[in-house]
């Protein structure tokens, strides 16, 4: 609850920052009680016997590697999208779907370096995986750098094709990260109980065996619905192109430089800024994370402790001690007649 609420004012806060305006009393109350939810979650996690989420587990230097490392892979790459978005539907005027298209490189080489990266996990350390993929990323995001009023989407393809191979080994390198250095016993249980409930809720529509349904039981007919015809849908595209078009004939060149002079520099700005985050990210990922933080697979467990016996007034043995993982539990007691 804690935890939600602080997402939500943060959320909320960073929304409506522009328009109320950021020195407003309502943003600024929004902050303050966002930052000291959080500090409330954080206080009552450090409590719980079993916490939602632990926070020992940052003082692993591997675990905040790999934290670190996804935190900085969200926050450049995953982040630019959207403005790339916007830069090809509203200055270069694409539809969605060519959009799309264009996005195609960075995916379909994120999904063949995932595939060769998945092999590499037990020959080369997962920090030079982490550190070099988002070092590769950094420079995709640097290539993309350059546009002016005059650019096309080619300028951005050089960008998507090195970052599309950097994107593909943190991935799995990051699960190996957050997984490898926790043990068994302290990794998430999943109930599948708790999945199955909604399953045995009944169902509203659907009578109860041996029960008419409702609409019978009032001896009325069922109701038929009627449809709706579904109305046209009309497909309207509101960007640069348009804003040109509706303003008079002798301004339009110079309104769609300036439109695109202006878009572009504060892209080359956010993508500069997104490099050094991936390349930093990168770095930390290097320093922090280690190979003797992972927890070997298939370790052997410790020996029981032996049994030891004890005879019963009645002739019977108990074992007492540990219980040994081959012997299965007793159901009954034999009783000595």
């Amino acid at each position: 609850m804690t935890f939600s609420s602080a997402l939500f004012l943060l959320v909320f806060a960073l929304i409506r920052g522009n328009e109320e305006g950021w020195r407003s009393p309502l943003i600024v109350t929004l902050l303050v009680a966002s930052a000291l939810l959080l500090a409330l979650f954080i206080a009552v996690e450090r409590r719980q016997p079993r916490p939602m989420f632990d926070l020992s587990l940052l003082r692993n230097r591997t675990f905040a590697g790999g934290s670190i490392a996804a935190f900085a892979l969200s926050a450049s790459m995953f982040a630019m999208f959207l403005y790339l978005t916007l830069y090809l539907q509203t200055i270069l005027d694409y539809g969605p779907l060519e959009t799309g298209l264009r996005f195609l490189p960075v995916t379909l080489l994120s999904f063949v370096a995932a595939a060769v990266s998945g092999k590499l996990t037990a020959r080369l350390p997962a920090r030079a995986l982490l550190g070099g993929g988002l070092v590769l990323v950094g420079i995709g995001l640097l290539l993309m750098r350059g546009l002016d009023a005059a650019s096309d989407w080619t300028a951005l393809l050089p960008g998507f094709l090195v970052a599309g191979v950097g994107i593909g080994p943190i991935n799995p390198s990051i699960a190996n990260a957050a997984i490898g250095v926790v043990a068994a016993g302290h990794q998430l249980d999943v109930s599948a109980g708790r999945h199955g409930d909604r399953d045995r809720r009944p169902r509203r529509d659907l009578p109860e065996p041996g029960h008419p349904p409702p609409d019978e039981r009032a001896g009325r007919h069922p109701r038929r619905r009627t449809r709706r015809r579904p109305r046209p849908c009309r497909q309207r595209r509101r960007g640069a192109p348009q804003a040109v078009a509706a303003a008079p004939a002798a301004a339009r060149p110079r309104l769609e430089h300036a439109i695109h002079a202006a878009f572009t520099a504060a892209l080359n700005d956010i993508l500069l800024v997104a490099a050094a985050v991936a390349i930093v990210g990168g770095l930390l990922a290097v320093a922090l994370v280690r190979s003797s933080d992972f927890v070997a697979q298939g370790a052997p467990q410790a020996e029981p402790a032996p049994a030891r016996r004890r005879r019963l007034p009645n002739g019977i043995t108990e074992r007492q001690g540990a219980p040994d993982a081959r012997q299965k539990p007793a159901l009954c007691h034999f009783v000595r007649l």
